[in-house]
């Protein structure tokens, strides 16, 4: 969106006719709806605009519920905000800290914000992109004046009675649309800057889950975050939002769950054993927070290669903070091998996962013979120097 259209949009007649619009779903229906639009005369900068945002709040449902149907984004401004279940969880760690005024910087198109303001805490909101600023003072006008929107930089931004800092760095290239993620040198605060705010201020720094750790400073805690089996973000906390004693945390969030899974230092591992009667798959949360082990002690399990973020275990428990499966067969990871036991079983229906071998799943499938109602799992992995696969069943928490 450029500001041409969001000024189209922003008056009576643009919103009117935005909310009137039915559901967009496929390319026949945006080509149908701009066709209509432009017979009934309204401007192309304002037609282009409703048919965007009647999509992208489509879209934005997954993240934003109920809460969608009357925000305005960008294409890239969704993709780049936290889902709102996470907003809230992060606006209850300010609010447990007797924050209260919070300075978001790089607020995008106001989905943190958002749940902060929703928990009662006042808001200072920058963003350095003048259209994403201007969407973000529209999805946060419900608020009032507990809420206010500022076009800048984070580094420029007036902390002057602020409490507490948020802080999403700009990790991609500039644009509302398609962008590409950038190395840390570019970003923009950049790590350094952030790093020293968080050492005078009680800061949120917002990150992509792959984040070299060797970046983190010690005296942050470090908590990664799931949401229904994707590791979506890293958060760093410092001073009174950093938990005593916590350094490493992994969230794992699925539907309406929750499960925290916290350590002072990375875990040490469990050694590599041989594979028992159940195969345990962490969740990335957990494997990118290196606390592996301590899931592993709590399953009475261990590694089934040493470099391998796979467990295995006799014991039929399982927890939150992995996928367990019993394993039906262990074999060489060979087409052949594989195809017989598929067909032994009478599997129809196959989920492949991968870890330590370089394959494409979706190009082994085609080799693969599928016929029958049953369902299983198959892993390709490796112990030591053997590639092996094997078949398993879900087993359900």
């Amino acid at each position: 969106m450029d500001m041409a259209e969001l000024t189209a949009l922003l008056t009576p007649e643009g919103l009117r006719l935005l909310d009137a619009l039915p559901a967009i779903e496929s390319a026949d229906d945006v080509a149908r709806t701009v066709t209509r639009l432009r017979k009934d005369g309204h401007s192309p900068d304002l037609v282009s605009a409703v048919v965007t945002q009647s999509r992208l709040r489509a879209r934005a449902a997954a993240k934003f519920g109920a809460f969608a149907d009357r925000m305005l984004f960008t294409r890239a401004g969704l993709e780049q905000a936290t889902r709102l279940p996470i907003a809230a969880r992060h606006a209850g760690r300010f609010r447990a800290a007797g924050v209260g005024r919070v300075a978001d910087l790089g607020c995008g198109i106001g989905g943190d914000a958002l749940g902060l303001a929703g928990l009662g805490l006042a808001v200072t909101a920058v963003d350095a992109d003048e259209v994403t600023a201007a969407i973000a003072a529209y999805n946060l006008a419900p608020f009032g004046d507990a809420v206010t929107v500022t076009h800048g930089t984070a580094e420029d931004a007036d902390l002057a009675g602020v409490d507490a800092v948020w802080l999403d760095p700009a990790r991609r290239t500039a644009g509302h649309s398609e962008t590409k993620r950038t190395s840390p040198e570019d970003w923009s605060p950049s790590l350094d800057w952030a790093f020293d705010l968080a050492t005078r201020l009680p800061t949120g720094i917002k990150l992509g889950p792959g984040l070299d750790r060797d970046l983190i400073p010690d005296e942050l805690e470090a908590q990664w975050i799931s949401a229904d089996g994707s590791t979506v973000e890293l958060v760093l906390w410092s001073r009174s939002l950093a938990r005593h004693g916590v350094r490493r945390a992994a969230l794992v969030l699925r539907g309406d769950e929750a499960h925290e899974l916290t350590g002072a230092a990375d875990a040490p591992d469990e050694p590599a054993r041989e594979l028992g009667a159940f195969l345990h798959e962490p969740d990335g949360a957990v494997i990118r927070a290196r606390l592996i082990g301590d899931v592993a002690r709590s399953l009475e399990a261990g590694m089934l290669d040493e470099h391998i973020a796979y467990l295995t275990s006799d014991a039929a428990v399982t927890s939150p903070f992995v996928s367990t499966f019993r394993v039906d067969e262990a074999m060489p990871a060979k087409i052949p091998t594989i195809n017989a036991a598929l067909r032994d079983r009478g599997i129809g229906r196959l989920e492949i996962k991968k870890r330590g071998v370089d394959v494409d799943p979706a190009q082994f499938r085609k080799k693969l013979t599928l016929r029958g109602d049953g369902e299983a799992t198959l892993f390709l992995t490796r112990v030591g120097s053997r590639r092996l696969a094997i078949l398993a069943d879900r087993v359900s928490r």
